[in-house]
């Protein structure tokens, strides 16, 4: 393969990409808001279809109590050769409320794009549409099966779309994240476990002027649990530990008799992860006023994702892409979770943040670097192109 070639290739799909971005940023498509993400997935459906891909969308069905997500795309494409069976994942899905597409809409301004969800993740989203189209534009064929999750829920922890990531992977022999790279530049090979605990504190009402002994306060029963949780911070190397919402009580002259307190871990590999699970669920039911109870309960995790030698051979494969086009790429370590932190949990060699350049996610400063999209996608063509290289 030419990479410079290669280059020439995704630059003639550039005026595109920049057409069907600033449709994607100008969208309102919070996780919650399936309208707005099914406005998304209108778009990549429209984009698979148009480049031949084969195209299953699930539409999600909530079980009672539960809120309805957008729907779930799945591409597969049949290259005409035995290469490695490759899995791109990327999302849909914004944290952010409706309106606020309106508020800052998209924007180009120097070299610098800027609109809700510009980097987390559209830009990478449809770098993976522009990377295969130009591998096909420039007579690449010899590739295997390559399938293409486009994720509603993301930014909640894929609950939805998470058991068909896992079976999807169940049949890959490598995975690319398409969430933007780092701000330096950096790919991403290892990612920090998390998941989520809720602790419910159940206490004693009273009036809190006439027959306050009567009361056990389950919101100073939470402050308690808060202190001994944060202490658990620089326990194990890199694991945090933060208790980020607390809602209790109903009114100031009553004695609150419940109380809610929402914890995040994270932790860089299993031991660590596991250890700081169990000390977080003993800590959270170890009350310290009589009368009190406890109960707390994890949500969803996301494993870590650990650096092994098969992501370091991809490290490596992408170093020699990057230089071949002409610029330097380095792998890093984060703290955030995606859903390479799945599919490397389940052994696929997987790299992360493989879309171009960006920063300022989830925040109203969120933007793209523009002189990236060529050289990054260029790369991601190429990744998987000769992806055999460093899996077989």
């Amino acid at each position: 393969m030419e990479p410079r070639e290669l280059a020439t290739a995704v630059e003639r799909h550039l005026d595109e990409y920049l057409e069907v971005l600033a449709q994607m940023v100008n969208t309102d498509c919070g996780t919650f808001s399936p309208e707005g993400v099914n406005r998304i997935a209108d778009l990549c459906e429209q984009a698979f279809r148009a480049r031949g891909w084969e195209v299953e969308r699930r539409r999600h069905e909530p079980a009672e109590g539960e809120r309805r997500l957008g729907d779930l795309l799945i591409g597969r494409l049949s290259g005409a050769g035995r290469g490695p069976r490759v899995l791109l994942i990327g999302h849909m899905d914004t944290v952010f409320p409706d309106g606020t597409a309106t508020e800052r809409p998209f924007r180009i301004e120097g070299s610098r794009a800027t609109g809700p969800g510009v980097d987390d993740m559209k830009g990478g989203l449809l770098a993976g549409f522009v990377a295969v189209e130009s591998l096909l534009e420039w007579g690449f064929r010899s590739f295997g099966p390559i399938v293409y999750v486009c994720n509603p829920d993301e930014e909640i922890g894929s609950p939805f779309s998470k058991p068909v990531i896992q079976e999807l992977a169940g049949q890959a022999d490598v995975c690319f994240v398409l969430e933007a790279g780092r701000e330096n530049g950096n790919i991403v090979s290892a990612r920090k476990g998390t998941t989520d605990f809720v602790i419910e504190i159940t206490g004693r009402a009273a009036h809190a002027g006439v027959e306050p002994h009567k009361g056990r306060s389950a919101i100073l029963e939470a402050a308690h649990r808060v202190i001994a949780l944060h202490e658990l911070n620089g326990r194990w190397p890199g694991v945090t530990v933060n208790a980020g919402v607390i809602s209790g009580g109903t009114r100031s002259n009553v004695v609150p008799d419940r109380c809610r307190v929402e914890v995040d871990l994270r932790a860089a590999d299993d031991a660590t992860f596991d250890a700081a699970s169990e000390e977080i669920a003993r800590v959270a039911r170890a009350t310290s006023l009589d009368g009190v109870t406890a109960t707390v309960r994890a949500l969803e995790a996301h494993r870590p994702m650990q650096k092994t030698e098969a992501t370091a051979r991809l490290v490596s494969l992408a170093q020699e892409v990057a230089r071949d086009l002409g610029f330097a790429v380095h792998d890093q370590a984060t703290g955030g979770a995606s859903d390479a932190n799945t599919t490397a949990g389940m052994g696929v060699p997987t790299l992360d943040g493989l879309g171009p350049v960006g920063g300022g996610a989830h925040g109203p400063d969120e933007w793209l670097d523009m002189d990236s999209v060529v050289p990054r996608v260029a790369m991601l063509a190429g990744l998987i192109g000769r992806a055999g290289e460093a899996v077989h």
